[in-house]
């Protein structure tokens, strides 16, 4: 998908900011001395590498270009998802990871709506997901001791 800014109200700095406010991944800028230089101004949000490529070879290095930005992406969410993930197996170290770095928190829950009730009220965490492909790892619910078959997902919300 694509748009063009023809807005001739803004100056171009205006517009870039605008677009790059709306997350536009890439931007494609054209001036007059590109028009006669045959070449074109790429600039990537992610990185705010600025390159500038020949007009004819355009399609394709916006192809290349979107899909390292969309890789890129992808690969920091999940590395990000990865650093705020933690596995714990007492009560206490759930507390504390809870209280000191947050994010998301695997841990055993032996199935009541008790227990689930307790720790929301101790802690405003609640179960977030309750994987369909569990950890086959069974363990004791780090509450109530009770036997748990998988661990489950807990987060604070924000």
């Amino acid at each position: 998908r694509a748009s063009f800014d023809a807005r001739d109200q803004y100056k171009p700095g205006f517009k870039f900011a605008e677009h790059e406010v709306r997350g536009v991944p890439l931007r494609v800028a054209v001036g007059p001395r590109d028009v006669e230089n045959g070449t074109v101004e790429l600039a990537r949000r992610d990185t705010r590498e600025k390159t500038g490529v020949a007009a004819s070879s355009l399609t394709e290095v916006v192809r290349t270009t979107l899909d390292q930005i969309q890789t890129g992406l992808f690969r920091q969410a999940v590395a990000r998802r990865e650093a705020m993930t933690h596995y714990v197996d007492s009560y206490e170290a759930f507390k504390q990871v809870l209280d000191e770095q947050g994010g998301f928190i695997y841990a055993h829950w032996d199935g009541s709506p008790e227990t689930e009730a307790r720790i929301k009220e101790e802690t405003k965490a609640t179960i977030r997901c309750i994987p369909l492909a569990p950890d086959t790892q069974s363990g004791t619910c780090m509450v109530t001791g009770k036997p748990s078959p998988r661990r489950v997902l807990f987060a604070r919300a924000y």
